[in-house]
Order: C-alpha cells, then structure tokens, then sequence
C-alpha cells in the first residue's frame, strides 16, 4: 500500500468516529456541480460527457447517506434556467435522467432499502416520454417507507413559489380559501415539497456558492456546505467533513 493510501486510511477512521456518534441531518440538499470542469480536467472528448460521471456518483452518494440513516435527499438534477444550454447539452441531460428514472423502476438496491423517489418541478415543460416514467417510478415506489430521494427536474425555487402562489389565489378566488387562514404552514402545502421536512444540511460542490435558487422556501434555517471539489470527484471523507461541520455547528433557528 501506497503512503497516501495508508494516511488516507488513517485520516478516514478518524472522520468516522468523529462523525458517527455525533447528529446527523435527517434531510440533505444537494447541488451537484462541477461536472464539465471535471470532464475537461481528465480530458474527455466532450465536456457534457462528465455529467454521466457524476450521475454515477450519485448511486455513491445514496449508499453513504443511507449507511447513516440519512432518510431524505433532495438533488437538484435540472434547473428552469438549464434549458438555457445548448440543445445539445440539454438532450443530453434529458436522455441521462430518463434513463436514470427507468434504471430506479427495476433497481433491486431502491426496492431493498425501500426508497420512495418523487420528482419536483414544472413537469409541464418536460417531454411526454420522461413525463411517463416521473409517473411510472413514482408509483412503483409510492408505498416504499424507509428512505426517500426527491429529485428537482425542470426546477426553480423561484417558480416554485409563483405556482404555489397562483394556487392559492385560484383557491381564494373559489372562496375555498380566507386569507386570513394563510401563514408560513398552510403556504408550505402549496410548495413541491408539501408534507416533506425542510433540509437540514444542503451541500453544494464545485466552489460555487450561492443556492442558484434550490430550494429557495425551504431552505430558510438550512446549514449551507460549499466545498471546491467537483462532484464527480466527491468523495465519502468528502461527504464526511460536510457532516462533521454540520454537527460543529449550533442550530438556533433565530433564537
């Protein structure tokens, strides 16, 4: 064994049992970034190649939440603002999350660990054939109890809250609905993620750090995590150090 390997091996038994008795996030955000620096760093003939990477990383990812009991992930998987790119780099990313939706349908390791997938976003501006499968792995899922991974398509935390806004004047309008009865709880259940825990932790990668509007409502008293590494190269004593500030951290919630 290689030096570096046996001080990364040392350095890992160390996170673990600084993190392992400690508190863990019972919801994490994640903002995957980095994928195209990543690509032209390792030299791929197409930069849009590198997102392939990082959705391999995701299944990664999953297993060390899950080896912690972590129950919710939320991934920002494709922006409102992403349909922006190129046509070229947006069917890219089209065909690889439709085909991630289809590989959950039949992955033993979801219906082992009995994960619940639910898709957030404007689904109005997706095509009908990923529309079909959001539908399809929603339902094969939909009684699964233990964990439970969200996954932001054609999202803006922005537009998030104009659709919730326009159901609750079309409600108003019906006199189904007295604004009088509106505060921040009856709000939430006109948001995406109504009935799911706000993020406790939301971990951003790359070195960018801003939300980029993930989340935007629900992130309110979340602990924000920004680290330089690209995710495709995230690593588990990557993950581990975002836990271990998490937990160095007080959680006041504005007392």
């Amino acid at each position: 064994m290689k030096v570096p390997e046996i001080f990364y091996k040392v350095y890992e038994r160390l996170l673990w049992r600084q993190i392992n008795a400690g508190p863990r996030p019972h919801h994490i955000g994640l903002i995957v970034d980095g994928n195209r620096r990543y690509a032209r760093g390792k030299g791929f003939a197409n930069t849009i190649e590198g997102h392939s990477a990082g959705s391999e990383k995701l299944e990664d990812f999953l297993r060390w939440c899950w080896r912690l009991d972590i129950k919710i992930i939320t991934l920002f998987g494709f922006s409102t603002e992403n349909f922006k790119r190129s046509p070229e780099e947006v069917d890219y990313l089209m065909t690889l999350i439709t085909s991630k939706l289809k590989q959950y349908q039949v992955d033993p390791v979801i219906f082992a660990e009995r994960v619940r997938i639910k898709v957030i976003g404007r689904r109005e501006d997706l095509a009908a054939e990923m529309v079909e499968e959001i539908k399809k792995v929603e339902a094969l899922t939909k009684d699964h109890d233990r964990f439970q991974l969200n996954i932001a398509i054609s999202y803006g935390g922005r537009a998030e809250i104009i659709d919730a806004v326009k159901k609750v004047a079309s409600e108003i309008k019906a006199g189904t609905l007295e604004v009088a009865d509106i505060n921040e709880e009856q709000f939430g259940q006109y948001l995406y993620t109504d009935g799911i825990p706000d993020p406790d932790l939301i971990i951003r990668t790359s070195g960018e750090e801003r939300l980029s509007g993930f989340l935007l409502w629900q992130s309110a008293y979340s602990e924000l995590y920004f680290t330089e590494v690209y995710w495709p190269a995230f690593r588990m004593i990557d993950f581990w150090r975002a836990l271990r500030i998490y937990q160095q951290r007080e959680r006041r919630y504005g007392k």
